[in-house]
């Protein structure tokens, strides 16, 4: 068999676009829950005050708050080894710097703990995933300011210790490489803007946000090195991994130009990795800050706190490859995080993100053999928009060859000699898009009844994808 005896198959979710219960409990607002909805088509906006007349996606999601007890059978169900799941940070600490956390959402997470080791399913746990709190953003200026660092420490801390005998796989930031993208500056950095658009990929930056962005990615690496040290003080046997925004990079052309950009552009899956695998900035970061026209402020003792916080595994999201080229004329391609150019060799889905299975294991090589530690695919799957047939079921076929074609890549770069350890497809159960804030843009296995606008009952429905993820799962990859 391919797939080591072992493998944990599950899926993956996100507190803020899953959970709901925005305001239950003693919860505090984080700065998701200040994201209205939207489509493809029309932006989210960002409040910086709760508007009573505007939809909030989160504050409801799809409700696992009351339903995880529904939903975690349902993953036990399909055979799940491991669920990742995020904490919503404001649902433990309200404003962020609390010295003392609340019970209550200390309770609830360890209830879901609790019936996820019921079914022996281990939980994956992202520390941080889009969830800053608000406050965090109002009064410190959120990442930018070097206070979050002990703030995010004294959270982690609280985790480690409340939960060291319930989970033992941990990630610190979702798709931490996302914070320098532009679509991280509200959601990663907590960088106070005013009511606005959320901000898109491909607009130009000025030096300022490119400072700020990088500034507040040193203060993540740091304060992921230092949750990874104390993690380990905590509970030696605790597994503490990063996350990384994935993409196959191509050139476009044989042009040494195209080739020498792409290998700049495959740099997205390298700078975050290189710190927190190697525990130093890379090669390439002198050149790349200069030529960006900025600087860093560090401290000293900075990067021996880098080196002494290596993490034990890499993670990454990936759903799409993408090209790059010098030629200014070619057609740009939309996708997750990547702007690139439209590989001819490729079809695409309905938002527009080219399908590349190959892409993965491609990915996968260049990863391992330049980390040489396990990997894990943590997101990985396709938004499509599912109808219930006259029959009530949902017949996602083009879910299914999605995740069929990339098992098979997985399954290659695992014959290629790569440490593969896991695999959490995406949104396992429906959820809202964290990037345009809509239902009807679908991941799951199970399906939600809700719309675009909180319309529905959120009764779960299983797809034909739920079934043949089951068997999946019992073959350990065989029967696909």
């Amino acid at each position: 068999m391919s797939f080591p005896k072992g493998f944990l198959w599950g899926g993956a979710t996100a507190a803020n676009q899953f959970e709901g219960g925005w305001n239950e409990d003693g919860k505090g607002d984080s700065v998701c829950d200040h994201m209205t909805g939207g489509t493809v088509s029309e932006p989210r906006y960002f409040t910086n005050t709760i508007n009573e007349k505007k939809y909030y996606p989160s504050h409801e999601a799809v409700d696992f708050f009351h339903r995880y007890k529904e939903d975690i059978a349902l993953m036990a169900e399909m055979g799940f080894g491991v669920y990742r799941l995020s904490i919503n940070w404001t649902r433990i600490f309200p404003k962020g710097d609390e010295e003392t956390p609340n019970q209550k959402g200390l309770d609830f997470y360890r209830s879901v703990f609790e019936e996820c080791k019921k079914y022996g399913i281990e939980p994956l746990v992202t520390i941080s995933h889009y969830e800053l709190p608000y406050h965090l953003m109002e009064q410190y200026s959120g990442w930018t300011n070097r206070k979050c660092i002990d703030f995010f420490l004294n959270y982690c801390k609280v985790l480690f210790m409340e939960y060291k005998d319930l989970v033992k796989y941990w990630l610190t930031f979702n798709e931490i490489n996302c914070l320098v993208m532009g679509v991280g500056d509200i959601l990663s950095a907590g960088i106070p803007c005013e009511d606005s658009p959320a901000q898109v990929l491909g607009l130009p930056s000025t030096k300022e946000q490119l400072t700020n962005r990088y500034q507040a990615l040193h203060h993540q690496f740091l304060a992921s090195a230092r949750a990874v040290k104390l993690g380990h003080e905590i509970n030696p046997e605790f597994q503490i991994g990063c996350m990384v925004a994935g993409g196959a990079v191509y050139p476009y052309t044989c042009n040494p130009d195209d080739i020498l950009k792409a290998q700049q552009d495959m740099r997205m899956n390298y700078l975050c990795g290189d710190v927190q695998v190697r525990g130093k900035y890379p090669h390439f970061a002198k050149r790349m800050f200069e030529e960006l026209g900025i600087s860093i402020i560090m401290e000293e003792g900075d990067l021996a706190i880098l080196k002494e916080g290596k993490v034990d595994f890499y993670s990454f999201s990936y759903y799409m490859s993408t090209c790059s080229t010098v030629d200014t004329e070619a057609l740009k391609a939309s996708g997750n995080v990547i702007m690139g150019v439209n590989n001819p060799y490729l079809k695409s889905s309905e938002w527009g993100w080219q399908i590349d299975p190959k892409g993965l294991r491609y990915l996968l090589n260049e990863l391992y053999g330049r980390y040489q530690i396990p990997m894990m695919v943590v997101e990985n799957g396709l938004g499509a928009i599912d109808k219930m047939e006259a029959d009530g079921k949902i017949h996602d076929h083009y879910r299914i060859d999605y995740l069929r074609e990339h098992i098979k890549q997985m399954e290659e770069a695992i014959k290629d000699g790569v440490d593969l350890i896991a695999f959490t497809p995406w949104g396992c159960i429906d959820l809202v898009s964290v990037s345009t804030g809509e239902m009807k843009k679908r991941y799951g296995f199970v399906y939600v009844d809700k719309d675009n606008d909180g319309n529905g009952t959120l009764d779960r429905v299983r797809k034909d994808s739920f079934y043949w993820y089951k068997d999946v799962i019992a073959s350990n990859g065989e029967k696909l």
